[in-house]
């Protein structure tokens, strides 16, 4: 799969070298192929309650109702993780990089927040967020329609650490010993392929497999979280989300934009 990826990148690479002339018959298959993966995973997502259903059945009859606790201790460390991060790392962030308050950001974002943990969906959420950056925020238009949609498609800091957790979880679930190397693979993997996850619920499932089986972890260990990703799915679309917003901010202060908000 690491050389999958990097070819993939070396493609992306190469195209954008190109001139968009040449480039345009290959970037419209590739954007057809992104809609029509996207749309075999809503054909998946509809079923998906009634296979999670016997799969979830299937591990508990292997592992006991103890998994279930193990799986309850598995939701608060991401979701505990996710709200760590939240709310300490972006407001050192916003304070010491942005020169921005940090409450009354959270304040203005508190929209995009709800929005974002309701639809699970970061392409769902973005006109809240250009609307609510440029309108509540007072960042320019132009850095605004840069860096926000190109952020609701790569910058996906909450789905990198849930990957991350959650192969380690699953490792422990199926006694897999992940040496260091691993680890490190695991966490190099799942920022990489956090940039590739499309911004619809559910979206990083496919990825999260893949990551799994790179490190000898069963991919079909997947089933255990499904019944349960709904609730984390939200709470990581919101600090994706989030953190548009706050590379955002930290954009137009450094193009000299200075906000209503700011710190002496």
């Amino acid at each position: 799969m690491l050389a999958v990826i990097f070819f993939a990148l070396m493609v992306g690479v190469a195209l954008a070298s190109l001139p968009a002339e040449k480039a345009e018959p290959m970037t419209r298959f590739l954007e057809s192929l992104g809609h029509v993966t996207v749309a075999i995973i809503e054909l998946v997502m509809r079923v998906a309650p009634i296979g999670v259903f016997c799969l979830i059945f299937s591990v508990t009859a292997r592992f006991g109702f103890d998994l279930l606790l193990n799986l309850l201790m598995y939701m608060v460390t991401v979701v505990g993780s996710l709200a760590l991060f939240l709310f300490l790392g972006y407001p050192l962030i916003l304070k010491l990089v942005a020169r921005r308050s940090p409450l009354a950001f959270f304040k203005k974002a508190e929209i995009v927040m709800l929005t974002a943990f309701s639809t699970s969906s970061s392409n769902a959420t973005l006109p809240t967020t250009m609307r609510v950056s440029e309108e509540g925020l007072g960042l320019p238009k132009e850095i605004c329609g840069f860096v926000l949609p190109l952020g609701a498609t790569m910058n996906m800091n909450g789905t990198a650490l849930f990957e991350g957790a959650t192969v380690l979880f699953l490792a422990q679930v199926f006694g897999v010993e992940l040496t260091i190397g691993a680890q490190l693979v695991v966490v190099l993997m799942s920022v990489v392929t956090a940039i590739g996850v499309a911004g619809i619920p559910g979206g990083s499932i496919p990825l999260l497999m893949m990551v799994a089986g790179m490190v000898g972890v069963p991919p079909e260990g997947v089933a255990i979280i499904l019944g349960v990703d709904r609730i984390l799915d939200m709470c990581r679309t919101v600090l994706n989300v989030t953190g548009d917003m706050v590379t955002a901010t930290i954009v137009a202060r450094a193009e000299g934009v200075k906000p209503t908000e700011t710190l002496p």
